[in-house]
């Protein structure tokens, strides 16, 4: 079942916000309302959201100061602005702190419902590129592509399977550091114990097949903490 989307919602007016948060609920979105500015972070920091609106006018702590104190330590969600202020130069500071976009009121409930949708459509096709390119790695003279699971060099290809590629992508991610054998276990195949460590040891001697035809590259046996993947420059 589709995990609903997370909305966090700061908003003074109770009747407007009541009636929003209904509004929101009824389609499929799970959501969490304040009434007070000065509450705002500390709810925000409580539980993890996909989605932040934020009416700008609000008692004690306004909708701006929300917004950036929430990109000062989480970047990437989607802020959207409710707002009965129109100037531009309001308009423009929304963005300037980070905003994806600035409703004004009174506003069509649809078509906020619809920028929604846009926005988290939007920012999850970007998320899914950016997770894309993070699981792509050079290693000395091979090309590893972890959702593909495949090690390319000169043109050929090496299929792997679902574990060795998982267990070589932790070493990638570690390249040059140590990582640790119960990490890798416990991360890979749920439980730390002989068998598990047995069929990891098989795993690890795979990939040194796979990748021995580049003299500069090592996955180094450190006994009794972990195995470390070394990638040496030539000369």
């Amino acid at each position: 079942m589709k995990k609903p989307v997370k909305v966090f919602m700061v908003e003074d007016d109770r009747n407007f916000g009541s009636v929003m948060k209904s509004y929101l609920e009824i389609h499929d979105f799970e959501v969490v309302w304040v009434d007070d500015g000065k509450k705002a972070f500390q709810e925000f920091m409580a539980e993890p959201f996909d989605i932040c609106i934020l009416d700008v006018m609000l008692p004690h702590v306004d909708g701006f100061t929300i917004a950036t104190d929430i990109r000062k330590i989480n970047s990437d969600i989607p802020i959207i602005f409710l707002t009965a202020k129109t100037l531009k130069a309001d308009v423009l500071h929304g963005f300037k702190v980070g905003a994806d976009d600035y409703v004004t009121k009174p506003f069509d409930s649809e078509v906020l419902l619809c920028k929604i949708h846009a926005i988290i459509k939007r920012h999850n096709t970007q998320k899914n590129e950016e997770e894309s390119r993070a699981d792509e790695f050079r290693i000395g003279l091979y090309q590893f592509n972890f959702p593909n699971r495949i090690i390319v060099k000169n043109r050929e290809t090496q299929k792997l399977s679902p574990k060795e590629a998982e267990l070589l992508r932790l070493l990638c991610r570690n390249l040059n550091n140590i990582l640790p054998r119960e990490v890798a276990l416990k991360t890979i195949w749920g439980e730390d114990n002989y068998f598990t460590t047995r069929s990891m040891d098989v795993f690890i001697t795979k990939l040194r097949k796979y990748l021995k035809d580049d003299p500069n590259i090592e996955i180094i046996n450190l006994h009794g903490s972990g195995f470390r993947l070394e990638v040496h420059q030539n000369g």
